[in-house]
């Protein structure tokens, strides 16, 4: 069974089509990259995905995960949807994190959520999930607040919360966006590692060509709301077809933190 499959998805917003036809899937295990420019429709068909779009927004076509429709779904449905089927790391740990929790309470409030959490073991269990992305003094941060961390220890906040419940999906939306280079790229690879060791499929939105390449086994493209291009990094670096991938293409070449001829030929 296709983990996720999305088919002519088309969202409106004020009776203004934003997203026009996107039909895209993610395999058990796969890593797609969903790439475009800003306002492309990207981050829309994340939220689509998670039964979250805006109450101006309505949605039509079909979005099923492991065989379930969302489109349409109940809120009980949508609710053991997200978190414990599909988690998601976003864009903005700063702004997803509640500047009155500790960091060991946003940790395992996803377990909690799902009744998932053994009686007496919250801290225990934010010390090993701490340790388990990387962050310093697990013992000591867990008792810290949103503020007190950097930009990149946040999103290991973030990224342990949507990886706590071993959600059968993963969805990051522009998860670097916010960090700086170095940086960046130590996120990116813990995800990779913790999805890979628990087998989850990786939909990864972002606007780097490099960081898709680098990253997924297959990407789509995505202009002014639609899907124009798909295939793998191989594919879509040395061969493009439509103008506007090769102008992304370029663009990573022209940007990228490090030689992008190297980095991308290495993930090609």
């Amino acid at each position: 069974m296709t983990l996720l499959s999305i088919d002519n998805l088309t969202i409106t917003i004020a009776g203004r089509t934003v997203v026009d036809g996107v039909s895209l899937h993610v395999e058990h295990g796969e890593r797609v990259g969903l790439i475009g420019e800003s306002g492309s429709g990207k981050s829309l068909t994340c939220l689509a995905t998670l039964g979250l779009l805006p109450p101006t927004a309505s949605a039509t076509g079909s979005i099923t995960v492991e065989g379930a429709q969302v489109i349409g779904a109940s809120t009980r449905y949508l609710h053991k949807l997200r978190g414990r089927t599909v988690g998601c790391v976003f864009q903005e740990p700063q702004t997803a994190l509640d500047p009155l929790t500790t960091i060991g309470r946003h940790l395992v409030s996803p377990l909690r959520a799902h009744g998932q959490l053994r009686p007496g073991s919250a801290r225990r269990t934010a010390i090993a999930l701490a340790d388990m992305v990387g962050l310093p003094d697990p013992e000591s941060i867990i008792r810290r607040y949103p503020h007190e961390l950097s930009g990149g220890q946040r999103q290991r906040v973030m990224i342990a919360m949507a990886m706590s419940t071993r959600p059968s999906l993963l969805l990051a939306d522009e998860p670097t966006t916010a960090l700086d280079v170095t940086v960046q790229a130590r996120v990116l690879a813990l995800m990779g590692d913790l999805t890979e060791r628990s087998g989850a499929g990786v939909l990864l939105v972002t606007h780097d060509m490099a960081v898709a390449a680098s990253r997924c086994d297959r990407i789509v493209v995505m202009q002014s709301g639609r899907i124009v291009e798909t295939g793998t990094p191989e594919q879509l670096l040395t061969n493009p077809r439509e103008e506007y991938t090769a102008r992304l293409v370029d663009a990573a070449y022209a940007t990228s933190w490090q030689p992008a001829r190297e980095r991308i030929a290495v993930a090609a």
